[in-house]
């Protein structure tokens, strides 16, 4: 893929597109970590839907669907919360985490977050904290209680085994009534392995760490929106083939 990814992209309203599943941080922002503003003239043009498959917690996405102006759809906390259609679904174990978060700070550990910690205030299913926390005390403690420990290269995270964007993906596609398999998906980090074992078409950016990549069929030479904006390009001209 070599399409200009600074050029607007000409979206064809009636053109057979496939739904996305899209990372948000590293895959629709830029280097500094801001939402590219590409975002808010490409998405609210694709015709097929839209799928924010996040880290984060589950206000984030939501927010970002809102300004963006395209529906609610979001996988959020890594698959722990799923908003698709007016249905909301949470999964996993929230006390266990809770349990686990709680038994790192008494070991010692700190989040890193600051008193208002506005990253782990409306999380419902996981617990996240910043790279700088110490990581052996917290893959320790995610081994005692039964976690998962996702390096998503922004934050740490604890969340329940059974929890995955990929898992989230089923069930946002089960809302809409679409084969998981018919999503193309973007992203860049480990926690997107999972969607790339479920959609049908999966890109990791260049600067996506390796388990992305190593699960991914195709490794994008660019990266952050600039990479989307690639791929997307392509999916374009080949739906207009």
């Amino acid at each position: 893929m070599t399409t200009d990814p600074s050029a607007d992209l000409d979206i064809p309203s009636e053109a057979d597109l496939p739904p996305l599943a899209l990372d948000i941080d590293g895959t629709l922002t830029t280097p500094d970590h801001t939402i590219d503003p590409r975002v808010f003239r490409v998405l609210p043009e694709w015709p097929a839907p839209v799928v924010l498959a996040t880290g984060k917690s589950f206000p984030y996405p939501i927010a970002l669907c809102h300004f963006v102006g395209i529906p609610e759809r979001v996988i959020a906390e890594n698959g722990g919360v799923v908003c698709v259609d007016e249905q909301v679904h949470i999964e996993g174990d929230a006390d266990r985490v809770a349990a686990a978060a709680a038994a790192f700070r008494e070991r010692g550990g700190e989040l890193g977050w600051g008193d208002a910690d506005t990253t782990n205030r409306w999380r419902e299913t996981e617990v996240a904290a910043r790279v700088t926390a110490d990581e052996t005390l917290l893959r320790e403690v995610a081994e005692e209680f039964d976690l998962t420990f996702l390096d998503t290269q922004y934050a740490y995270h604890l969340t329940d085994p059974t929890v995955s964007k990929g898992n989230g993906l089923r069930e946002a596609a089960s809302i809409l009534d679409r084969d998981p398999g018919a999503f193309v998906a973007i992203g860049d980090s480990m926690n997107d392995a999972s969607t790339f074992a479920v959609a049908g078409e999966s890109y990791a950016l260049a600067n996506a760490d390796p388990v992305a990549t190593d699960a991914a069929d195709v490794v994008v030479e660019t990266g952050y929106m600039d990479g989307t904006m690639t791929v997307l390009a392509g999916l374009i001209e080949l739906a207009d083939r």
